[in-house]
């Protein structure tokens, strides 16, 4: 028998060069009028982007522009950020908080409490609970789905304190988080996670064929756990829903002309080994965050990457590798990535009419809500809801059964059976973002002309050198 043998390597080598040069974080409001720029100039390591993009992206701010750098084993990244409002970042506390939270990222334990404090707030998703158990689910989407689930909970004793759901390509994913009904706190008896897991399992089972692709999961509270929505899009990948997915490629699309589906284009650049990954999509809040989540589990890592907004259209260019170093070599991988850069940036478009909702909380609220849903013939293409003290507040996308607008008089129904002060119809359009500096040059004709290749790749070293001046010299 041949033996292998492998050095040993101390697990604190991994961390050596952290300590020897600890990332450095310039928040910039003089350099542009419009923006702030956050800097981030820091040793690399996979998923970090990720990492960096998802603290900004949980204070709510927008990225609507940024120019990443990580090549050599170092990072320099630069976001153009503002509030909700399009307002620049003055408040001392926040800039003061990401600094630290994006120096935080660092060590992989997360963000701790005491960064938390300073803002004097807990940063995190919308309508998540992180001292709760949490179910995952996964499935085939079906009208009244959620309301089984919630009705089951309810009666296994079980109070929903937050709740997220997804669905997309007719499947869906969710994460409830619930606590106990009587004693409150988590539920980490076995046989009572036991019980409830098996009920629930019976609850998503019950529509689906023999060998159709399901999943129910309960897991503990636990400081390392999954961002929620980067776990709603594991989940969504697992049940494989970017199968279906399909880009624009009508040669009509070839200039754009206005054509505001996703567009995903892989090429090689052989020069330096990368492949370059192009995707046009339609501008929303957390566009970057999406798809960056896409490209780090599924193990590719950028090494450069341009992304800016242009009107309601979002350009985004990345050079990656594999993990091992290679570029995407087949064709079914490249078919692979473009189908799920698709889905990612898919899952979270919303469909259907908005309701929100803002009530006293109280055990199976979710349960009562989504029952005067189903009774009234609505499908929920996606919701998020929460519990604030005495307070619940939330969001719900629906259709009709067949996905299609909801008659106004059904709406009407729905809000006086749950409470007309309760529940109202969120009326404001989706946020566009602010148009930047072009990126993509117009014709006399108006069209958008086809951009040269890898045009945006082309533009990174400048504006890197521009926009990083004060980083300053690294001291080795």
């Amino acid at each position: 028998m041949e033996i292998a043998y492998q050095p040993y390597i101390d697990p604190e080598f991994e961390s050596l060069i952290e300590r020897i040069h600890p990332p450095r974080v310039c928040i910039d409001n003089n350099a542009l009028q419009d923006c702030t720029l956050v800097k981030v100039d820091s040793a690399n390591r996979h998923g970090i982007l990720l990492e960096m993009v998802q603290v900004l992206t949980d204070l709510d701010l927008v990225i609507y522009k940024s120019y990443i750098s990580s090549d050599g084993g170092w990072l320099m990244d630069v976001f153009h950020v503002t509030d909700q409002l399009g307002n620049k970042l003055t408040d001392e506390t926040l800039i003061l908080y990401i600094q630290q939270a994006l120096c935080d990222t660092r060590r992989r334990g997360g963000i701790s409490k005491e960064l938390q404090t300073c803002l004097k707030r807990e940063v995190r998703p919308c309508h998540v609970s992180t001292e709760h158990t949490a179910l995952e689910m996964s499935g085939r989407d079906r009208p009244g789905l959620m309301s089984e689930i919630s009705a089951a909970l309810y009666e296994l004793g079980c109070h929903v304190t937050a709740a997220v759901a997804w669905t997309h390509n007719g499947r869906a994913a969710c994460i409830i988080h619930v606590e106990d009904g009587l004693k409150g706190g988590p539920i980490m008896a076995p046989k009572r996670l036991a019980q409830v897991q098996e009920m629930l399992e019976s609850v998503v089972e019950a529509h689906h064929e023999s060998g159709e692709k399901r999943s129910v999961r309960l897991t503990a509270p636990a400081a390392g756990r999954t961002h929620t929505e980067r776990r709603l899009h594991q989940l969504m990948y697992a049940d494989r829903d970017y199968e279906q997915c399909q880009g624009c490629n009508g040669s009509s699309c070839r200039h754009w002309n206005g054509c505001t589906k996703t567009h995903v284009t892989i090429e090689t650049c052989r020069e330096k080994g990368y492949s370059v990954v192009n995707v046009k999509s339609r501008d929303r809040t957390k566009l970057l965050f999406d798809t960056v989540c896409a490209l780090t589990d599924m193990k590719y890592v950028v090494f450069h990457a341009v992304v800016s907004s242009e009107g309601s259209m979002a350009d985004q260019e990345y050079f990656v590798r594999r993990q091992d170093g290679c570029s995407l070599i087949t064709q079914s991988e490249r078919h692979k990535l473009t189908q799920c850069l698709i889905a990612a940036i898919e899952r979270r478009v919303s469909h259907g009419l908005r309701l929100d909702i803002c009530t006293q909380n109280k055990m199976g609220l979710l349960a009562d809500v989504t029952r005067v849903f189903r009774e009234n013939g609505l499908s929920i293409t996606r919701a998020e809801i929460g519990t604030h003290g005495e307070r619940a507040t939330g969001s719900f996308y629906v259709t009709d059964a067949s996905g299609h607008d909801v008659n106004p008089r059904t709406v009407e129904m729905v809000r006086q059976e749950i409470g007309g002060s309760a529940l109202v119809v969120n009326k404001s359009s989706n946020r566009t973002s602010r148009a930047s500096s072009s990126k993509i040059s117009r014709s006399n004709s108006g069209e958008m002309e086809e951009r040269p290749r890898f045009s945006l790749g082309n533009l990174l070293w400048s504006h890197l050198e521009r926009l990083s001046g004060n980083f300053g010299l690294i001291k080795s």
